[in-house]
């Protein structure tokens, strides 16, 4: 009888009013992409006792989490701020549902559900974190060399300043002659503004060969994650950030630039990148780049070649490019072949993985090294560091005045 009478009590005190218990929950604007986003719910117990709290919120399908679940308790009426974290491993829109909260308080037999309807869909974006994270890094840099200019003059600008008298050591190739006619006794030379900024483009091969994943990402998501920081490291650093990407066609040109907006082109065309399916055609790639990219520029191609006879093909395009840009390859180490390399094998068959696996090391090895006997400047990373050793390359080059 007094069991019965305890369930009748506590079921009135928990169901006899209504808002007793609110939540909402806070999303970011824009989720990063490979990165663990922070959500949170914020919870209120509007309730004269303190009650035991189960918390179901309805994450996006992607996420393939059917027991989520955060277990915890609020005194009379406290609020409380609860933090989870989120790691998208794609690009798109992801769906969150309602907020089910199942409460109850000690000794009691009854539990009430809440269920707070805040259905809402949010988009994952490149990693917008990285590129934050690293303009940090870099701004606190900058402020470490601060006073320590160095003046560059290796870029050709063509935006026209004026007509001068032509004096000893001027570039005769820029004699007016047109002006020179009209003048009496003194050839006239067109003078040009310092190149103050250089071109940084992003090269994104989209291909097959890119589809391979590494902890939830494919090697294409880790290179637009990395190009979206690159492109943002250079307009910090005052340089123009272009992007191109290609497969069987090019997909995307964004002219080089550094004007308000430019990081937002570049972050929407990057959300919309997909995977191609075929081949990249780097015939057409160069033709592109010699049709459209006139001043000297440093250019950061992305790709991935297994053998030597991959590369052998595309070399003599990759050593058009370099002659007329800085050009940087980026190739991508297989970190879970190199693991199989450091195993102590003990049958026939770990063996046999073994040598495949040092086999393929040593075809990536003789690609960096024959790149190098043609003065192409590479990177040979592994998935998850490449956008920290990208970014020092950059830096790299911008040091040594080479762009």
């Amino acid at each position: 009888m007094a069991s019965l009478l305890w369930f009748v009590i506590s079921g009135v005190l928990l169901f006899y009013t209504n808002n007793l218990l609110t939540a909402h929950r806070q999303i970011p604007e824009l989720l990063s992409m490979g990165d663990a986003n922070r959500i949170h719910l914020i919870l209120k117990n509007n309730y004269p006792f303190k009650l035991d709290i189960e918390i179901i919120d309805e994450i996006p399908f992607q996420f393939q989490k059917r027991d989520f679940s955060i277990k915890t308790s609020l005194a009379a009426n406290e609020s409380k701020k609860i933090d989870y974290h989120l790691t998208p491993t794609s690009r798109g829109e992801y769906s969150f549902g309602n907020t089910n909260i199942y409460v109850a308080f000690r000794f009691s037999f009854a539990l009430r559900r809440f269920e707070i309807k805040q259905p809402l869909i949010a988009k994952v974006y490149p990693s917008i974190i990285q590129m934050k994270l690293f303009q940090l890094k870099v701004l606190t840099r900058i402020s470490r060399l601060e006073g320590a200019k160095k003046l560059r003059r290796l870029g050709q600008s063509y935006e026209f300043e004026q007509i001068k008298n032509y004096s000893v050591g001027d570039d005769f190739r820029h004699i007016n002659w047109k002006a020179t006619s009209r003048a009496v006794g003194a050839l006239k030379i067109n003078q040009f503004e310092d190149e103050k900024s250089q071109a940084v483009y992003s090269l994104i091969d989209k291909s097959r060969n890119m589809k391979m994943p590494f902890n939830g990402l494919s090697l294409l998501d880790y290179t637009i994650n990395s190009s979206l920081v690159i492109s943002n490291t250079a307009l910090v650093k005052g340089d123009k950030s272009g992007l191109i990407t290609f497969a069987e066609t090019i997909e995307t040109g964004l002219k080089a630039e550094n004007k308000p907006g430019q990081i937002g082109k570049i972050l929407n065309a990057l959300y919309n990148e997909k995977q191609g399916q075929y081949e990249a055609n780097y015939e057409l790639l160069y033709q592109y780049v010699n049709q459209n990219i006139k001043q000297r520029s440093l250019l950061f191609l992305y790709t991935n070649f297994e053998t030597t006879h991959n590369l052998q093909r595309i070399l003599p395009i990759l050593r058009k490019l370099n002659k007329r840009h800085v050009l940087v390859l980026i190739l991508f180490q297989n970190s879970e072949i190199i693991e199989m390399s450091k195993k102590n094998p003990n049958t026939i068959e770990e063996i046999y993985n073994e040598v495949i696996a040092e086999r393929f090391i040593f075809q990536k090895t003789l690609i960096a090294l024959e790149l190098k006997a043609h003065g192409i400047k590479t990177i040979l990373t592994l998935p998850e560091e490449l956008t920290l050793n990208t970014v020092n390359k950059y830096l790299e080059i911008k040091s040594l005045g080479l762009i």
